[in-house]
């Protein structure tokens, strides 16, 4: 499998961003990311996708969408679509309808920032997803580097500093999140976690200061999606955007936060009797089955089977568990940095049957 880096979920002047499609890629390239998925607010843009390149370097640029009913006070129920390839935010106002149009063509649906805090220093309210009956949804994201900010701000003060110093800021998805998340897989539901930016590159002013708030290179050199492709990307945009969204929506993926070290090299395997699988993939039981974790370092690790911690491994840098008992299991990797213990990598889990 070939290891890609993607950012998803971002913003340009075509809705709440400040930068354009151009300024995304150049931002992407210096970064290293293979690929990003602009989306919008309500706006399906035509025209940006494709490569761009900067010497020997190149970056695949697609475009989504972040579609939500801009009439419901407060704004929830945010859905990040990729793959449509058409404008379908006339369906914004009935979640259900929406996530039945993304899939009929033949599109992803994503919950973007399922739980996002309402902001009182600066009059943000809650927009977190509201409508847990949805069917049909193909994830969520699981770990938002915006939503994250906002939770962390108690004060303008706090605002200011973190604008200036916000390396201090991620921690981890928030812990409903991941509560959420493990209820919807231990109820039989195969749902995918992804880790977005939500990047505006916001112009900000308190005074005399003026600062962009997180630049789109800050958030492409943060939360990241890492994505495993059966093949490298060729270079043919209609081939290339196929590899991605089969790999997000098998789930062949895992959230690395990879500023504090890169979290390219992860893995996350299972070895049955006859039969293989990495995240996403369903595998049986019977005869045992064999997981094993691998890091690019030393971290504790956490391996989770049916939402409950089962073993931990401290400062190790792979871990082995052998299984007979069918479950959900996923990793998560903790790691030391700025002084605190920090969320590091988050993987997909592996259906035990």
């Amino acid at each position: 499998m070939h290891e890609v880096i993607i950012n998803l979920h971002m913003h340009t002047r075509y809705s709440d961003g400040s930068g354009s499609h151009a300024d995304i890629a150049r931002a992407a390239l210096r970064a290293g990311l293979d690929a990003v998925i602009v989306t919008d607010h309500n706006v399906w843009v035509q025209g940006p996708e494709g490569y761009y390149k900067e010497g020997a370097k190149r970056v695949l640029l697609l475009v989504g969408e972040e579609v939500h009913d801009q009439d419901r006070e407060p704004q929830k129920n945010h859905l990040l679509v990729f793959g449509a390839g058409s404008e379908v935010a006339t369906y914004a106002d009935d979640p259900q309808a929406l996530i039945n149009n993304v899939r009929k063509a033949g599109g992803l649906a994503f919950i973007a920032h399922p739980f996002d805090p309402e902001q009182p220093a600066f009059n943000e309210p809650d927009i977190s997803w509201a409508d847990w009956d949805v069917q049909g949804f193909t994830g969520i994201e699981l770990w938002n580097g915006f939503s994250e900010f906002k939770g962390a701000i108690k004060s303008k003060f706090h605002a200011l500093f973190y604008a200036y110093f916000p390396d201090f800021i991620a921690r981890s998805p928030f812990p409903d999140a991941l509560r959420k998340w493990d209820d919807l897989l231990t109820d039989g539901k195969r749902v995918v976690a992804i880790g977005g930016s939500d990047a505006h590159a916001m112009q900000a002013s308190m005074g005399p200061l003026q600062r962009v708030i997180f630049p789109y290179e800050f958030h492409f050199r943060a939360i990241n999606t890492h994505l495993f492709l059966p093949q490298p990307l060729s270079g043919d945009l209609a081939a290339d955007r196929r590899l991605i969204l089969d790999a997000l929506s098998a789930g062949h993926a895992f959230v690395g936060y990879d500023r504090p070290a890169s979290t390219r090299g992860f893995r996350f395997t299972a070895q049955g009797r006859e039969e293989a699988a990495i995240m996403g993939d369903e595998i049986p039981a019977q005869g045992g089955v064999t997981l094993q974790a691998h890091l690019p370092g030393l971290a504790e690790i956490r391996l989770i089977k049916d939402a409950e911690v089962i073993r931990v491994w401290k400062k190790q840098q792979a871990c082995t568990h052998i299984t007979t008992e069918p479950g959900v299991y996923r990793v998560e990797v903790h790691r030391r940095y700025l002084g605190r213990k920090r969320g590091w990598i988050f993987s997909n889990p592996i259906y035990v049957k």
